[in-house]
């Protein structure tokens, strides 16, 4: 078991590192009335979206195709406030906050972060959960289980991690009782949620 959180530690360093070194992932070139937003590498299924500060999403694409991606919008007919991009890829979420004020558009590059999406891999009936979080910010783990007839769902587990930059845990699955289960996190106002069948 220690061989295998040693593993995990290992491999989220080495993300943690190649993503320090990686070029930018996108850029940004503002015209008066229009930005372009380019992201070099995305792939089919991330979604891209311009949310405000309550969160509600003004805008939301699903990417069609790998490689490349390119698109204009035209901020400025947005009123006077704080909006972020945010591109959703398979394990971080890429966020980029910009402002308006009277039609300006202002990106601040110091505002930008990723946020790490938490990861989930079953082995057996262990089921192993990691998350980074350079910002050490609280996570909420719930797991609820539904039997294989389907009756009702059951939290089973519930957890409130704080101050803490990797998250590792191992979840021991009782062997009696499979079905489906669902993992929820929740982190700085995002829920994310995986499911499982065991």
């Amino acid at each position: 078991m220690k061989k295998r959180m040693n593993h995990i530690v290992c491999m989220i360093m080495m993300i943690v590192s190649m993503l320090s070194y990686a070029n930018p992932t996108y850029s940004l070139d503002t015209h008066k009335e229009s930005t372009i937003l380019t992201f070099n590498n995305v792939k089919k299924g991330h979604q891209l979206v311009i949310k405000d500060t309550n969160l509600l999403i003004l805008y939301k694409e699903a990417i069609q195709k790998n490689g490349r991606y390119s698109k204009g919008f035209d901020l400025t007919a947005l009123p006077d406030g704080t909006y972020y991009f945010e591109l959703e890829k398979d394990v971080e979420i890429v966020v980029i906050p910009f402002t308006v004020v009277a039609n300006k558009v202002t990106f601040d590059k110091e505002k930008e972060t990723i946020v790490y999406k938490p990861t989930v891999r079953l082995e057996e009936n262990h089921l192993f959960v990691s998350r980074l979080s350079l910002d050490t910010q609280p996570l909420s783990i719930k797991i609820y289980y539904r039997d294989s007839l389907g009756k009702g769902t059951d939290l089973i587990f519930s957890e409130k991690i704080k101050n803490t930059k990797i998250v590792e845990r191992i979840y021991e699955l009782s062997k009696e009782k499979k079905g489906k289960y669902t993992i929820v996190f929740t982190s700085k106002g995002r829920e994310f949620e995986e499911h499982i069948k065991f």
